[in-house]
């Protein structure tokens, strides 16, 4: 069976690009599970070229396929803080519980209109040959007044969508991956590597 290896760490985000690329023509493996351990430096200024840093530095150990993704939450009231540095804000062990909450507190009092936010997606691919591929996608919504919800995982408790009216983490898998930046970019990279004849 083909394999594509993924270079992330991150379980949650494992099992909801296993559910949105799913086939039975190709296994999605973590970088970890393929003996890859490298500490890759994501030094790029935007969420795709995070995404090219890791593809490449993962490429270069193996022969098969090689994705990874940069993703993040875009607070427009906030300068589009915490962007490229979601995963980092605050110090690299910080909790998601603070990290939220210290959002919240620098929105208190600020309107939903001006609580305007996004989460972005980029997903790089390397393919056997070396040729590169990418896509970006993203969700509109708003940072809401409180956490709730379980199901999500990073920003999802306090992210907040005029579609279903609740936070990303109160969606079910199903729902969120329907809208998702992340189900989209995926399933943008699956017609891109589809074409190719790559998958």
């Amino acid at each position: 069976m083909e394999k594509i290896i993924f270079a992330t760490g991150n379980e949650g985000k494992l099992k909801e690009i296993r559910e949105i690329l799913g086939s039975a023509d190709f296994e999605v493996i973590s970088a970890k599970q393929a003996g890859i351990a490298l500490d890759i430096v994501e030094d790029g200024k935007t969420f795709e070229e995070n995404a090219l840093i890791k593809a490449k530095a993962v490429a270069v150990c193996t022969d098969y396929i090689v994705m990874a993704d940069d993703s993040g939450l875009e607070v427009d009231y906030l300068n589009k803080e915490p962007g490229v540095y979601s995963a980092r804000y605050l110090g690299e062990d910080t909790s998601y519980d603070v990290k939220n909450q210290t959002i919240l507190d620098r929105l208190k009092g600020v309107p939903k209109e001006k609580r305007t936010a996004r989460f972005v997606c980029a997903i790089a691919a390397v393919l056997k040959d070396g040729s590169l591929l990418t896509s970006t996608e993203t969700i509109e919504g708003y940072i809401g007044e409180k956490p709730a919800g379980t199901n999500g995982f990073g920003y999802d408790p306090i992210f907040y969508v005029d579609t279903y009216g609740c936070s990303t983490a109160e969606l079910s898998e199903e729902q969120k991956n329907e809208i998702s930046h992340r189900g989209k970019a995926l399933r943008a990279m699956k017609q891109q590597m589809k074409a190719r004849n790559v998958i």
